[in-house]
């Protein structure tokens, strides 16, 4: 996870929390002439439209208020869905037996793009299944993770 995410993390988790969400993971994306940043929530029964404003108004104020982003933004509040990003340890433990797709920062053995079935994390390692052959992908390497939806 970026540091811009951390910090972000940090300032907007006690927020969401408070109004009886998860934080699932924040995405801020900058670009030269408008960053993007995309929050995604969740609760128990799943998440509506209605949440995601109301989200988005809470937010937007303790936004307002720290200025923590340079220059201009778009705010985007989201459910997971189904194919659910992956962000902490823990959301790869907690979701061991699903099929993912994992991107890499850093090319490993030559490749940066992963499929397979979750094991877990390990030593600091999140473990997939690819066909028998167990892969271990260092966490910290990992820059995007999705489940990848049964249709």
């Amino acid at each position: 996870m970026r540091q811009e995410s951390r910090n972000l993390q940090k300032l907007l988790g006690p927020v969401i929390t408070a109004m009886g969400y998860e934080l699932v993971g924040i995405e801020y994306l900058p670009r030269p002439r408008n960053a993007l940043l995309r929050i995604y929530i969740d609760k128990e029964g799943g998440v509506d439209l209605d949440d995601c404003q109301r989200v988005s108004y809470q937010v937007s104020g303790v936004l307002d208020v720290e200025d923590p982003i340079p220059g201009r933004y778009t705010l985007e509040i989201s459910s997971p869905g189904l194919d659910r990003p992956l962000f902490t340890a823990e959301h790869f433990a907690r979701f061991a037996g699903c099929r993912v797709k994992v991107r890499l920062n850093v090319p490993l053995e030559g490749r940066r793009n992963f499929t397979g079935v979750l094991q877990g994390v390990k030593a600091g390692n999140v473990v997939l299944d690819d066909d028998g052959r167990e892969i271990c992908l260092p966490l910290d390497r990992v820059e995007q993770a999705r489940l990848v939806p049964d249709v």
